[in-house]
């Protein structure tokens, strides 16, 4: 099997939609379907359950081969990554998990590490809120930007990036966007997004389930990601707290942003999986101790 059917084949078992796979790879749909039969006649089984037009589903072989080449394909791929970037001079690369939105407004970070330390690369990527800690866990990232507190055994809080005023954002037409600011208090009227696969204490200091004058907040609505969580605010199903750099970088017709009177300010800091740490992650966090705190701190 070629390394690029192998890819194939791992795409369609992520997608289980021969039009998605083909889209996310930039080949046509019959490529995808011919490379499957092939690799199915190669190996006397099939692969996928085609019976259902609108689910195509893995077999038991399939699946246990898809068990088998994900880990032997992601090696390969780091390999060949390996190789290209030491062609390059690069013996290294950081990468970095931002759960903010904003990583323009720390380029000053990225450019001292960049230029401390040409030998390693520097790559910036997403990092959702849900399940925030699995990409450290799993060694998809490398450090994350993180909102605290984060209180977990294996993980290793280092230096605060920034501590951010925080506003609530509400549907354009919502009642609260006739306030110039608004309160906790105020927020606790209307449904506020839950639901998070995410350890209690950490999404509590994001949206506290308590007002300050200890009313209950509900958060009853489950969201998975920023795009769903914006979409509801914008019908006026939601409103939520948000970091103040929405403002410039989540500016829509549909939604404003209000300052929130009664909360602190919202601390990120660099974290890591402290059985990963190297020389890499200590350097990116001296970087960060030696800069200081982003001047758009509280």
């Amino acid at each position: 099997m070629e390394l690029r059917d192998i890819e194939l084949f791992l795409t369609l078992a992520e997608e289980l939609h021969f039009g998605r796979t083909a889209t996310r790879l930039h080949v046509s749909q019959a490529r995808v379907s011919q490379a499957i039969s092939r690799q199915e006649r190669l190996l006397g089984a099939p692969l996928f359950d085609r019976s259902n037009r609108r689910q195509t589903q893995l077999t038991p072989f399939g699946q246990q081969l898809r068990d088998d080449l994900q880990p032997v394909y992601a090696g390969l791929q780091k390999t060949m990554e390996r190789a290209r970037l030491a062609a390059q001079g690069i013996t290294g690369v950081l990468r970095v998990g931002m759960l903010p939105i904003n990583a323009h407004d720390y380029r000053a970070y990225w450019e001292t590490f960049r230029t401390r330390h040409p030998q390693w690369k520097l790559r910036i990527q997403h990092a959702p809120f849900n399940d925030p800690f699995a990409g450290l866990r799993r060694g998809d990232i490398d450090v994350l930007v993180g909102w605290l507190p984060i209180e977990e055994p294996d993980l290793t809080v280092g230096p605060v990036l920034i501590a951010e005023p925080r506003v609530l954002a509400v549907a354009a037409e919502h009642e609260l966007a006739r306030h110039t600011s608004v309160t906790l208090e105020m927020a606790g009227d209307f449904q506020l997004p839950g639901g998070v696969n995410a350890p209690d204490y950490w999404f509590d200091a994001y949206i506290p389930p308590y007002s300050p004058r200890g009313r209950r907040i509900e958060r009853s609505l489950t969201v998975s990601n920023n795009e769903e969580v914006l979409t509801l605010i914008s019908t006026g199903e939601l409103v939520t707290p948000y970091p103040a750099h929405m403002i410039r970088y989540s500016a829509r017709p549909d939604i404003v942003y209000r300052p929130i009177r009664d909360i602190t300010p919202l601390p990120y800091a660099v974290v890591w999986h402290s059985e990963s740490e190297n020389d890499v992650i200590r350097a990116f966090a001296r970087t960060v101790q030696d800069l200081g705190r982003h001047p758009l701190s509280e």
